[in-house]
């Protein structure tokens, strides 16, 4: 199914930007531990709409609800079901999807595939919206990790030219990173970022950028060769989330420019462990972790809701024809989607590191 992800764990994902509820099933999670729900309320509110005039104005508190998989405050072994309630929806804003689909959303494909039958209000399934309960699920995964002193953070890395530092390579600097609307090192980066968005939804148009994002605290050996690797996991989770148009880790594409005497890290003994001294393999090697930080960046696109005039066609009348959009939409998606970067990366990191475990005969 395409909205099921994991091996070790599966995380099944339900509900449509302007129906009753968005929701997430996991299951396959270890009965006993404690979820800290504070820390799963911050995270939600990092994702949260309508936070100021840079994101959607559509109203949601992001509030949640746990329907299975709890009992006094602990994981009990049964499927964790969560939903959150969609408070602030308006699908008459969206009833011209049917016959003008929008350029840069699914509304075409989509409607050939399901015959027309599928629903166009806010994406429907195919929404942004349906990171929120990706983040309930990941910001469980977060805290599992965490306990077992694996520690994952994103910062935005690009908005339109503006440049956040980069993560150091063999000592991401996670403890470094902001508390602002837009998550950077350096904060004065993020207020010019700020002002790049506020042009864009000045101008009813939207732009793109990317997030950077680190895992540290990985054990050597996690993962597999070929279609069972690290990257290729991550990569599937990743691309979960609409808008990501690229990955790349390491030194990325860049290395495609680089001697082999540059790219290949050096190996060295350090306080009795192997570890490298340049991290251009940006912590894989063969699809296997190799202790050290995992680092990666992603692409997101421009948003594809803009209030410019867009040319489309007319599905009724079998012409070409223009859309303007109503509704409410944010003019860079970036900043919003930190959060859920750093969700589904825990969920594909803790998938694999239980894998990990049961090839060591710890866990089964």
């Amino acid at each position: 199914m395409a909205s099921v992800f994991g091996r070790n764990i599966r995380v099944s994902v339900f509900g449509q930007s302007h129906a009753p509820a968005v929701g997430v099933v996991v299951d396959g999670l270890p009965a006993g531990f404690a979820p800290d729900m504070d820390k799963l309320r911050a995270l939600m509110k990092r994702r949260r709409p309508g936070q100021n005039l840079l994101s959607t104005q559509r109203a949601e508190a992001d509030l949640f609800e746990v329907l299975s998989g709890l009992a006094d405050g602990r994981l009990c072994g049964a499927p964790l079901c969560m939903v959150i309630r969609n408070g602030d929806t308006r699908p008459g804003d969206y009833r011209e999807l049917k016959t003008k689909p929008r350029p840069g959303h699914a509304d075409y494909p989509a409607g050939v595939k399901y015959g027309g039958f599928q629903d166009t209000a806010g994406g429907g399934h195919f929404s942004g919206r349906l990171t929120a309960p990706l983040c309930l699920a990941g910001g469980i995964a977060l805290q599992l990790l965490e306990a077992e002193g694996i520690r994952i953070g994103a910062h935005v890395r690009r908005i339109e030219g503006v440049e956040d530092e980069p993560f150091d390579p063999l000592a991401p600097q996670l403890d470094r990173l902001s508390e602002g609307y837009v998550r950077v090192l350096d904060e004065r980066a993020g207020k010019e970022m700020e002002a790049a968005i506020d042009r864009a939804r000045l101008d009813m148009d939207s732009v793109g950028g990317i997030v950077e994002c680190a895992v540290t605290g990985l054990p050597v050996g996690m993962g597999g060769p070929m279609f069972e690797g690290v990257e290729n996991v991550i990569s599937s989770a990743v691309f979960g989330i609409p808008a990501i148009r690229g990955i790349e880790f390491g030194a990325g594409f860049a290395a495609a420019a680089m001697r082999g005497s540059l790219h290949n890290d050096p190996f060295a003994f350090r306080d009795g462990r192997v570890v490298t001294l340049s991290n251009n393999h940006g912590g894989v090697l063969g699809g296997l972790t190799t202790g050290m930080p995992l680092i990666f960046r992603v692409a997101v696109k421009p948003t594809a809701s803009i209030f410019l005039e867009q040319r489309t066609v007319d599905l009724s009348e079998g012409t070409d024809s223009s859309l303007s959009l109503k509704g409410r939409h944010d003019p860079c998606i970036v900043p919003r989607a930190v959060p859920v970067v750093e969700a589904v990366t825990a969920l594909a990191v803790y998938d694999l590191y239980l894998e990990h475990l049961k090839e060591k005969k710890i866990w089964s």
